[in-house]
């Protein structure tokens, strides 16, 4: 198993703060705008980007939550693994607000569309944007791209995109490993 730096904490936190600037040119003041980290990865990214947006860029009054869709997904009793369910944390209402999905890697995009499901037991958003660290774009089986990426990854089918979290395995850092 071979793995590659894709991503070091120095270009994680660039693309962070490119991020930030890009949701802040959108969104302005995030007065209708909620992000939610979608579990269990994209919480690491959704909790980073809001911490940036409040201490680097004084964003005020930013509401964030976590999504699981575990239940959601169309994999949910196809595997082996048996799935456990993450916590869903909204304290707010998403009807009709602007919605940014956060992930960490976007792939097949089976994700967002369990995420896309989800959403609807909470209410009907007025729009819903995708915001990714990682575009594996030459992977998905949906049609689903995202309104913000860090980084494109072009990943052949034996290969995996990790992303290492300071928060978690105690660094920041993008790998691309072949099995």
């Amino acid at each position: 198993m071979s793995q590659k730096v894709l991503l070091n904490a120095k270009e994680v936190n660039i693309i962070l703060h490119r991020l930030a600037c890009q949701l802040i040119e959108k969104h302005n003041d995030f007065s209708n705008t909620v992000l939610i980290g979608l579990q269990p990865r994209g919480v690491y990214l959704a909790d980073r980007l809001t911490k940036i947006l409040k201490a680097d860029y004084k964003v005020k009054n930013i509401k964030s939550g976590q999504l699981d869709i575990t239940f959601y997904r169309d994999d949910f009793r196809r595997g082996d693994k048996t799935l456990k369910a993450n916590t869903t944390e909204l304290d707010f209402l998403v009807e009709d607000k602007n919605i940014v999905f956060i992930d960490d890697v976007l792939y097949t995009g089976r994700s967002i569309r369990a995420a896309l499901t989800a959403i609807q037991s909470f209410g009907r958003p007025n729009e819903i944007e995708l915001l990714t660290l990682i575009d594996r774009r030459f992977s998905r089986h949906l049609p689903i791209q995202p309104d913000y990426r860090g980084r494109q990854v072009d990943a052949i089918n034996n290969e995996k995109v990790i992303v290492h979290w300071q928060e978690n395995e105690g660094e920041d850092a993008v790998y691309l490993i072949e099995k």
